[in-house]
């Protein structure tokens, strides 16, 4: 058992200094998933990397009992919380202002390579990621991990235990369905 995964097991039992530790340990990946998240995003949320890495650990110490049996799950959800705290900062940018025209928007794999997006775009993924997670939670899943957190498909095959292919394939799968859901 490494020496994270043991912080992750006292942390998950209360241990604050083991929650702190985790995050000093893992912060130069929490800061790599915040780098592609503000690359996706661009300028929309007006946070810096370092904002939206302690935001998100504010977040995840406020879990309550959050267990993670390993680094890759904690990443994995280290990303969904980041996610979350930059549709929170869209919307409430978009509340304030009410209005813009919707962008088309293509979800691909080359997404690494896409420009920033508008507040629109991101809230329209979001919705469409929130319907395929109703429908295939799994993909939904493979989504999160790939498009905002950046996790490599070994990475999330290793997280959600099931092998490449599998990604590669659910990931073909989610694909599919969000364009469809992005075009309606």
């Amino acid at each position: 058992m490494t020496e994270i995964t043991q912080l992750l097991q006292a942390a998950s039992q209360g241990d604050r200094k083991a929650a702190d530790l985790v995050v000093s340990q893992l912060y130069g990946e929490l800061q790599r998933l915040a780098r592609q998240r503000m690359r996706l995003s661009g300028s929309v949320t007006l946070l810096d990397t370092t904002a939206l890495v302690h935001e998100a650990w504010l977040r995840l110490a406020g879990a309550q009992a959050k267990s993670f049996p390993d680094r890759r799950h904690f990443l994995a959800y280290a990303a969904r919380v980041m996610r979350n705290v930059v549709i929170d900062v869209v919307r409430a940018r978009r509340a304030e202002r009410r209005g813009g025209d919707q962008l088309e928007l293509t979800l691909n794999t080359a997404v690494i390579e896409m420009g920033p997006q508008s507040d629109d775009s991101i809230l329209r993924i979001h919705e469409a990621l929130d319907e395929l997670a109703e429908v295939e939670p799994r993909l939904a899943q493979v989504v999160e991990m790939r498009y905002f957190g950046g996790l490599l498909e070994q990475e999330i095959a290793e997280a959600l235990g099931v092998t490449e292919r599998t990604v590669q394939r659910d990931w073909q799968k989610a694909r599919l369905f969000l364009s469809i859901s992005l075009k309606d």
